[in-house]
């Protein structure tokens, strides 16, 4: 089969090569998916350049964890009437030497979800990592019902998801951060009452202004590294922080502020989502799905032989949404 992998970290023009690998075959309890789409995502593209470690957890690597296709084939206890299934994937390269940048990919059966009919395939490759971390951070602690929720980079990958979610859900007031007018209008046509330009107004002030003052309940954190001061003035007594992401390993999180405030912060890694949890977001996305109720916004689209050039356009942000690469 084709295939896209790296046997060292670096720079993706120089590591990532793409050649001819041994096509898998399902054990048991396991489906083979012949890959249509495969997800570029911030979380594969640090893992290529090293920024974590330099060293590789296997000799050589298909990258990526999202991806999107057909069952073909399906291993022992599998019900065969799951061939020719269509299915998104998720954690296909967390932990694992195989990911979706290949003609074909080996899985735990649970690992690929059945995609709604009407469901471009495409699509399939955004929900594994962007949608299910939105779900979660708009649902875990309790309900956004009836609550203020600021989306920290409203326009992103999984902002634009999370603001989707966070309407859709019940919440009284969403607000979103954004860089630029292009943002700014993708995330309000995404359903934010109103939208911040961080890089042009202040956050704060713009924040207590939207809210009278009040604050706001929730905040879904994409850098607490940079934003944990600003996130603790904007936020209410008693509010939450749940975090996704942040550019720096370790954090300084101001002590008299967080602790006068009462603040909840809320840390998780959607790789390592508990079964419950994911089952649920499983289910919910797949009705909304159905229903025709989330938009989604990809960025770019390229053939697996310009993997490189993915990478650089996520690593780089060069675009405003989700890159997919197209492999069959």
């Amino acid at each position: 089969m084709r295939a896209a992998f790296y046997e060292r970290t670096g720079p993706a023009s120089e590591v990532l090569s793409i050649g001819e690998l041994p096509t898998p075959a399902p054990g048991p309890r396991e489906v083979r998916v012949r890959i249509a789409w495969s997800g570029v995502n911030p979380s594969d593209v640090k893992s290529r350049a090293g920024t974590r470690t330099k060293t590789l957890p296997f000799p050589r690597i298909v990258p990526h964890s999202d991806g999107s296709g057909v069952i073909d084939q399906v291993g022992e206890g599998v019900d065969r009437a799951r061939m020719g299934q269509r299915v998104w994937l998720w954690n296909a390269a967390w932990g694992r030497a195989h990911g979706t940048a290949a003609e074909y990919v080996v899985l735990p059966a649970p690992q690929a979800v059945p995609l709604p009919a009407g469901v471009a395939l495409a699509v399939g490759a955004c929900l594994g990592i962007p949608a299910l971390t939105a779900y979660h951070a708009v649902t875990v602690d309790g309900s956004v019902k009836d609550k203020v929720v600021l989306v920290a980079g409203g326009a992103g990958a999984v902002g634009h998801y999370a603001v989707q979610l966070a309407r859709l859900k019940g919440a009284k007031q969403v607000i979103a951060t954004i860089s630029n007018e292009k943002k700014a209008a993708l995330a309000l046509s995404a359903g934010a009452d109103s939208v911040i330009n961080y890089r042009q107004e202040d956050l704060v002030k713009r924040c207590l202004d939207l809210t009278g003052g009040a604050g706001v309940d929730r905040i879904i954190e994409v850098d607490l590294a940079v934003n944990v001061g600003a996130d603790l003035q904007v936020l209410r007594p008693e509010g939450e922080i749940v975090v996704y992401g942040s550019g720096a390993a370790e954090v300084q999180v101001p002590f008299v502020p967080a602790i006068l405030k009462m603040a909840r912060f809320s840390f998780f890694i959607v790789y390592n989502l508990k079964t419950e949890d994911r089952l649920r977001a499983e289910a919910e996305l797949t009705r909304l799905l159905a229903e025709n109720r989330l938009a989604h916004n990809i960025a770019a689209r390229l053939p697996l032989d310009r993997i490189a050039e993915a990478h650089e356009l996520v690593e780089q942000g060069r675009t405003v949404g989700n890159v997919v690469l197209e492999v069959s």
